[in-house]
């Protein structure tokens, strides 16, 4: 249990989660206390682009929470993801990250619920060799960023009571993620190459969710931070080889058979930043529960969710190859 209180102490949330089909609204709904209630609409259910959709969903939450005594709040997980898609999918890039996370804060804002908004480490440039705090220059390089850096502005200028939270190289149960392609391919190759020469911070959606829900009772109750922007990873740093060879660990297989590469022998649409770690100074100044460091959040998820991250002949043998 991430809180040291007993959460029937807790403060009850009605909690939406726009973008809820994913890896984080999932584990949201999974990670929330027994007596909140959440909401998480994918967004075919939920489309954040349209405006009349997004303010019923919020006067609807508002209405709903007042009527049960539960406290409400929006957490914004609604984004447009594909990194190498947006360079020429811009319009749909802008419409999800930066018309969406606008609608919601306005909406928020008429209604008067606090709005938690997630954002990226792609905000930054990637060129610096220590991790970004909140106060460090923005300087995206890729499409995917700069609609996301807009949208942090958008909510940022709408007046909402709104906390921006950026996080990095999310994985979890559902979806898809780094995890559960190295898992696959691991099984799938005998020896796979993985870029050494980018670095982030691994952030188990689980983790992340705990963060995201402290964050949110700390708002709706004023015992929290003002609004403002907050990192949120799992602790310290690795390179994508590394984290693919501990995934290679975890499975019960060999890590030698992971083979460190360069970015630039696999080139992409997008240009990837080398350097993203984000400095959790602002978390933690905040009063709030940092997470915990990436290799032991990576052990607790196949520890806890084995049979969903490993490959499907995985779990039927029960046992490592």
């Amino acid at each position: 249990m991430r809180f040291s209180r007993q959460r029937a102490s807790l403060p009850p949330l009605a909690v939406l989660v726009p973008g809820g089909g994913g890896q984080l609204g999932h584990a949201i709904a999974a990670s929330a206390a027994p007596h909140d209630r959440v909401h998480h609409p994918s967004s075919s259910l939920l489309d954040v682009t349209q405006p009349d959709q997004v303010a019923e969903a919020v006067a609807d939450l508002a209405v709903t929470a007042a009527s049960t005594g539960h406290l409400p709040v929006v957490v914004n997980a609604a984004a447009y993801t594909y990194v190498d898609a947006a360079e020429t999918a811009r319009c749909s890039a802008v419409a999800a990250n930066v018309d969406g996370p606008r609608n919601l804060a306005a909406a928020c804002d008429r209604f008067g619920v606090p709005l938690i908004h997630v954002s990226t480490d792609y905000v930054f440039r990637g060129d610096t060799t220590r991790p970004y705090d909140v106060a460090d220059p923005t300087g995206p390089t890729t499409v995917y960023g700069m609609t996301k850096l807009a949208g942090e502005r958008a909510v940022y200028e709408s007046g909402a009571q709104a906390w921006i939270v950026r996080t990095s190289w999310l994985y979890g149960v559902h979806g898809h993620n780094f995890v559960k392609t190295i898992a696959r391919l691991e099984e799938d190759r005998e020896i796979v190459r993985v870029v050494r020469d980018q670095y982030g911070s691994p952030t188990w959606a689980a983790d992340l969710a705990a963060g995201l829900l402290e964050l949110s009772r700390a708002a709706v109750t004023g015992t929290g931070p003002s609004p403002t922007v907050l990192h949120c990873t799992g602790a310290g740093e690795t390179t994508w080889y590394d984290f693919a060879r501990a995934i290679f660990e975890e499975l019960g297989a060999d890590p030698e058979r992971v083979m460190p590469c360069r970015t630039d022998e696999f080139p992409g649409a997008a240009p990837r930043p080398r350097y993203t770690v984000l400095s959790d100074a602002s978390w933690r100044r905040a009063g709030l529960t940092p997470l915990q460091p990436w290799r032991a959040a990576l052990a607790a998820a196949f520890a806890a969710h084995r049979s969903q991250l490993a490959p499907q002949s995985r779990r039927l043998a029960g046992e490592p190859r």
